[in-house]
């Protein structure tokens, strides 16, 4: 076990640089992701079509796309920052926000209506000088 150990310590400052890194991108990136929410999006009983969406189909299926991995990357980072420091939570659900699944707007309503999560969220848009969620 021990032989296992030292075996595989190459890894470890890896590891470290991959962990810093999915920090400082989430300390970036989530005040500029949930400031581009509009203040109102969580009011509406059905979600409101997205500008890029009216765009010509192959911008549609590469933003399609960007967005589906930028989410997957957050959902999985934030996984990660809940053992490792960061805003786990905060980021899962800004990952889960870009994702595109049956039932999604529900769920972010669900997820939103929660006061910890509410008050991240408005937190982190006060950040970017963007009024609160209504």
């Amino acid at each position: 076990m021990v032989d296992l150990l030292f075996n595989h310590l190459w890894l470890l400052p890896i590891i470290g640089v991959i962990s810093a890194f999915v920090f400082v991108i989430s300390l970036l990136s989530l005040p500029w992701l949930v400031a581009k929410i509009p203040e109102d999006y969580f009011l509406s009983e059905q979600r409101r079509q997205a500008a890029w969406k009216i765009r010509h189909p192959a911008a549609q299926l590469v933003m399609l796309i960007s967005k589906n991995l930028l989410g997957c990357i957050l959902l999985l980072g934030g996984f990660l920052m809940l053992f490792l420091p960061g805003q786990g939570i905060l980021t899962m659900v800004v990952g889960l926000l870009l994702i595109d699944y049956p039932g999604k707007f529900a769920l972010e309503r669900k997820i939103v209506n929660t006061p910890a999560v509410f008050k991240g969220l408005n937190w982190l848009r006060a950040l970017t000088h963007k009024p609160p969620f209504k």
